[in-house]
């Protein structure tokens, strides 16, 4: 075990190094090649800042844990236990399929359409190899899936995943420090069960994101040291953390002992960009606008209006995924999946019930400043 914490460790470092010498290059190229993120009417930034980010996540979380792999390989003690399974494979291709289609669009962009159809071939490969969610656990008083209603929900889940992180990704530090904090959780739940090489995959992944972040949040724009993630980083992480939930979710006896609580715990990883979606696609169907279209009303817009900058937001959004986390677990030990989960609706409601306050008196009070001041 301590020898594993040591392989966990030197992922973490080894990615957060690469990511610390890679970003400034990556920065570097963009403002050389002016690929930059340019505003619009629903994003916040005021100038253009490289979107290219993301590209560093992939190459260094592979190139941490390949480099802790060959470390184990040549531990007579663990290195029997490295098998590449065929699943293991179709995830590793799944997972570029995804990182390609990011780059591409971050380079030359692509149609949504486009996005979609590879995110979807992407998602499919994992049941192909039996990796599928196949448990509710008791989720509306369902339990066992069988594999033709498991299958698709399981690509359903993992596309749906894949666009919440992309399209939560508006303010500085957002998706990152969600998925950060997502990671974090997953490697935990990874941890307990004793499943060394995710946690180590994980560490990986944690590291690189780390050192993106310290650009993201603190880098200078005027100085070419602030960067985006872009869709590649976005996609990427959203493909990952989708199949750490699946993974995590799906009942293996071989694998972990059955746990009642896998499916929740996974949920509620992801409840902020997940249930951000669902009210803005509901915002947009009952207000008869297209789904797939562009707004500023995520919950990050939202607090801005509610008279937040950008860190502000960022820290009150942090903190509504931690008390998600904490609400969860403590409650799960003593009711059902479901009441947890209506739970859940009722705080996120009433979150956004004090959010629309807070804007709705703000826009109150500069009336009343206008007409002071005429």
């Amino acid at each position: 075990m301590n020898q594993y914490i040591l392989y966990i460790i030197g992922s973490f470092f080894i990615s957060l190094l690469c990511g610390l010498v890679c970003i400034p290059a990556i920065i570097d190229f963009c403002v050389k090649k002016k690929l930059y993120d340019m505003p619009n009417a629903r994003k916040v930034h005021a100038g253009g800042i490289p979107r290219l980010g993301g590209i560093s996540f992939l190459p260094s979380m592979l190139l941490s844990f390949l480099l802790v792999i060959v470390v184990l390989n040549n531990d007579v003690y663990v290195g029997k236990h490295v098998e590449l399974s065929l699943w293991s494979v179709f995830f590793f291709v799944s997972l570029l399929l995804i990182y390609t289609v990011g780059m591409v669009d971050d380079v030359v962009g692509l149609k949504p359409a486009t996005k979609f159809i590879v995110q979807v071939l992407a998602a499919s490969l994992l049941p192909a190899t039996g990796l599928y969610i196949n448990n509710l656990y008791g989720l509306f008083n369902i339990y066992e899936l069988p594999y033709w209603v498991g299958a698709p929900l399981t690509v359903f889940i993992i596309v749906f995943i894949n666009n919440a992180l992309n399209l939560i990704d508006g303010i500085d530090g957002l998706s990152g420090c969600l998925s950060l904090m997502a990671l974090t959780g997953f490697f935990v739940c990874f941890i307990s069960e004793k499943l060394w090489f995710y946690c180590i995959l994980i560490a990986g992944l944690m590291g690189v994101v780390t050192s993106f972040l310290y650009f993201n949040i603190f880098g200078k724009a005027e100085r070419h040291r602030k960067v985006f993630m872009g869709d590649t980083g976005s996609l990427t992480l959203g493909f990952i953390l989708a199949f750490l939930f699946v993974k995590f979710s799906m009942h293996n006896p071989y694998v972990m002992p059955f746990r009642r609580d896998s499916l929740l715990l996974s949920c509620t990883m992801l409840i902020v960009p997940v249930f951000d979606v669902v009210r803005v696609v509901l915002v947009r169907t009952r207000h008869h606008r297209p789904v797939f279209g562009a707004d500023k009303n995520h919950i990050h817009h939202k607090l801005m209006r509610a008279g937040l900058g950008q860190h502000g937001a960022l820290l009150v959004i942090l903190g509504l995924a931690l008390f998600y986390i904490v609400m969860n677990m403590l409650l799960s030990d003593y009711l059902y999946f479901s009441v947890i989960l209506l739970i859940d609706i009722v705080v996120w409601v009433a979150f956004h019930g004090v959010v629309n306050y807070c804007i709705k008196r703000r826009g109150q009070q500069a009336f009343c400043v206008l007409d002071a001041a005429a």
